[in-house]
């Protein structure tokens, strides 16, 4: 009879056990909803603001599609999977069925398991209580007896209901970074993916946003936003089946690269950042704005500087009384950091172009007779910090560092290596912990003979073009871009935990690492080598979409353009530069006096702006991309006190319309004095000093006059304003 009772009672306490949980991942105003049964695998209920209690108790499963959280193939094959993999005995089947809930902290797990074979995989939530996102990842631990084949690993995967869902994504090319695209999702697979596998953000963006209720507008609509937190290579999924569903997968681009995950080895996808807007496209921009700055961002709190770098000003031809000429020019317009571009190191094969000398990190004295300590000398001389450029993952052919250890390049076994920039260029391969070590040895040894050093310029102007590592054994070469990417986790982890202050911009030949899963250990991305300033209002408006203006650096450059040849007025130059992280790519002493007092106006009333455009909320007005001759946007602090609004002209014809821009993000009931920065006209704007309403501004807007009322000789056809509200 007892034996009976016992038995009775664990019987009711598996019932118990199996009792279907609503778990709910909340942040400041967005929330998941899963329902979660031990024993089959857990539902989405719900995604989007957050409820009330009594609509959370309401909630049931949607019907019309596929709600797995993290579907597994094998045992409903015609759809898409998250996970497949090769169990140790061959099977392709896999099935994941929940186990349990934890919650540490801020993260919720959701622990799942196969019922056949020692595989366990846990889904990550972690949810922010004072920005709206939410971050998911996936742990996948092999328990079985042997090594198990990963051929599919997503971060996530989250269903979107149908019904006139517009996809907004970046799409591009060297020079061209940033561009925006927008488009319907239709049934089928629409697939954006890298395989650079050094760089990740030329061709195609690792951030998406969904617009559900039509083409996406930029201050009104329902919006989720997704973005995949990870260095290398990826995939991002949409497929619209059969179902009443959106299917969206997003993670590392599986492609040549099975991993083996051995007997008791976890393998852990990027994190994959999702935010729901009510507020459309801008919205879900300033949710990723917010949460970046504070959480993502290296030093997302602070300041950044305005420099002046070299580059542009004189490419290789780097000198002693070159670099202090520039440094006295941009300390004279108001600068406060002068960074020295390539061509500064090499002592058996100088660096004269992009043909030698990556890899041999000692100063050429030859350019440089009193060194990176005499720089930082005259840096002190003129009151502004001190830069320097390297380029860690990279060597060429013509080096001393290729003589001694060829064995440290990527390339294919039994092949010569390709090899990239200047004929001669080849990566080294970060899989390697020699590699690691050496590359962490350039920015050790800068900082450690050079503590002066304020500000690192890290580039990487090459990809993978050869699939091989002299380090992997043979049958592990499809772990080298996984293995490329966790020991540049490793080299950035420990350069920012002795570094911890060290400003570091990620350069990647232009805009080709503008990616959060980046930007933890780099202040700010180069957002493209061209500099011209009409298309880099077409890329810095697509940037913005999911980067805020503290991280994407923005120069004043010459003209003819080096990139286009398009010759632009330096006051629209200066205007654009200043709605990001403003600085200057330019030979100073090639500047008339009247330029330089431009830019030294520019300066030092981008100073009184800075902390609203680096840490504003961002309203994007009318975009470029319209085709209605003008682009607007602007940023507005959080106490709605100050915004600054930019408009740029963006064609030029006789008898032209624009359309009167309305302005956004401001208090309806407070008025704003208006105040033109960067003024070139002869007589002041119509409403400078005046004051408006927020109501009027934002339901009216004011009237931008189409050119600038300058000399005659002065005219051209550019024309643009920015103006700095603030409230009385």
């Amino acid at each position: 009879m007892k034996k009976n009772l016992f038995l009775l009672f664990v019987l009711l306490s598996a019932a118990v056990g199996v009792r279907a949980e609503k778990v709910t991942i909340a942040a400041k105003n967005i929330a998941i909803v899963l329902d979660v049964e031990n024993g089959r695998q857990p539902q989405y209920l719900y995604f989007g603001t957050r409820l009330s209690a009594a609509d959370e108790a309401a909630l049931q499963l949607p019907q019309g599609g596929r709600m797995d959280a993290y579907p597994a193939y094998g045992l409903n094959t015609p759809a898409e999977a998250a996970l497949a993999m090769r169990h140790a005995d061959g099977n392709l089947s896999t099935a994941l069925v929940a186990t349990g809930v934890s919650r540490q902290g801020n993260v919720t797990t959701i622990h799942l398991e196969d019922p056949v074979y020692a595989t366990q995989v846990d889904l990550k939530y972690k949810a922010y209580a004072d920005v709206d996102m939410i971050e998911m990842w996936t742990e996948i631990t092999n328990r079985e007896k042997s090594a198990v084949t990963l051929t599919q690993f997503a971060s996530a995967m989250l269903p979107i209901r149908r019904g006139n869902v517009w996809l907004s994504h970046l799409y591009g090319s060297w020079a061209n970074e940033g561009r925006l695209a927008e488009e319907e999702l239709l049934p089928g697979q629409k697939i954006i993916k890298n395989k650079d596998g050094v760089r990740n953000s030329h061709t195609d963006h690792a951030e998406v946003m969904f617009s559900l209720d039509g083409k996406g507008r930029e201050n009104a609509g329902d919006v989720i936003g997704a973005a995949l937190c990870y260095s290398g290579n990826y995939k991002l999924k949409v497929e619209t089946d059969d179902t009443d569903y959106h299917y969206f997968f997003a993670g590392i681009n599986e492609e040549n690269s099975e991993y083996h995950l051995k007997r008791g080895e976890t393998f852990r996808t990027p994190v994959l950042a999702l935010t729901f807007s009510r507020e459309g496209l801008s919205g879900a921009s300033r949710n990723f704005h917010k949460w970046g700055r504070t959480y993502q961002l290296a030093h997302g709190n602070k300041p950044r500087k305005i420099l002046l770098n070299s580059w542009e000003g004189v490419y290789f031809d780097i000198n002693e009384a070159g670099m202090d000429q520039m440094m006295a020019d941009i300390a004279g317009m108001g600068g406060e950091l002068f960074v020295m571009d390539d061509g500064w190191f090499g002592e058996k094969y100088p660096r004269k172009n992009d043909h030698t000398s990556l890899g041999d990190w000692q100063v050429d004295r030859q350019k440089l007779p009193h060194g990176i300590e005499g720089l930082i000398a005259d840096a002190g001389k003129h009151g502004i910090s001190f830069g320097i450029w390297i380029e860690p993952e990279m060597t060429n052919r013509i080096s001393e560092l290729y003589e001694k250890h060829p064995d440290w390049i990527i390339k294919a076994p039994r092949r010569d290596a390709v090899q990239g920039r200047g004929g001669t260029q080849l990566v080294l391969d970060l899989s390697n912990p020699k590699v690691q070590d050496f590359a962490f040895g350039i920015v050790d040894g800068l900082m450690t003979r050079y503590p002066g050093i304020d500000y690192i310029k890290w580039d990487a102007n090459m990809a993978v073009m050869n699939h091989g590592s002299q380090y992997l054994p043979m049958q592990d070469q499809s772990h080298l871009y996984i293995a490329y990417h966790e020991g540049f986790r490793k080299l950035c982890d420990r350069i920012r935990s002795k570094y911890p202050d060290l400003t570091i911009q990620a350069c990647a030949s232009g805009g080709g690492r503008a990616n959060w899963g980046v930007l933890p250990w780099f202040d700010e991305f180069w957002v493209s080598d061209n500099t011209d300033a009409l298309q880099r209002v077409y890329m810095q408006w697509g940037t913005s979409y999911f980067f805020p203006a503290i991280a994407m650096a923005s120069h004043i450059s010459a003209v003819p353009n080096h990139t286009v040849f398009r010759t632009t007025s330096l006051k629209y130059r200066i205007d654009v530069a200043m709605s990001g992280r403003l600085g200057m790519e330019i030979q100073p002493k090639n500047m008339t006096d009247a330029e330089k007092a431009l830019c030294r106006q520019a300066i030092t009333e981008y100073k009184q702006i800075r902390p609203v455009v680096q840490f504003g909320n961002i309203y994007r007005l009318q975009s470029p991309y319209d085709r209605q001759g003008v682009a607007s946007l602007m940023y507005v602090d959080d106490a709605r006190s100050k915004a600054v609004f930019y408009w740029w002209k963006t064609d030029n014809f006789a008898n032209q319309h624009l359309p009167r821009i309305k302005m956004a993000g401001l208090q309806a009931n407070r008025n704003y004095r208006v105040h033109e920065l960067n003024r070139i006209d002869n007589k002041p704007l119509d409403f400078e000093r005046k004051s408006f309403s927020g109501a009027y501004l934002m339901e009216h807007g004011l009237e931008i006059p189409y050119t600038h009322s300058v000399d005659h000789a002065e005219r051209n056809e550019w024309s643009s304003r920015v103006l700095f509200l603030e409230a009385q």
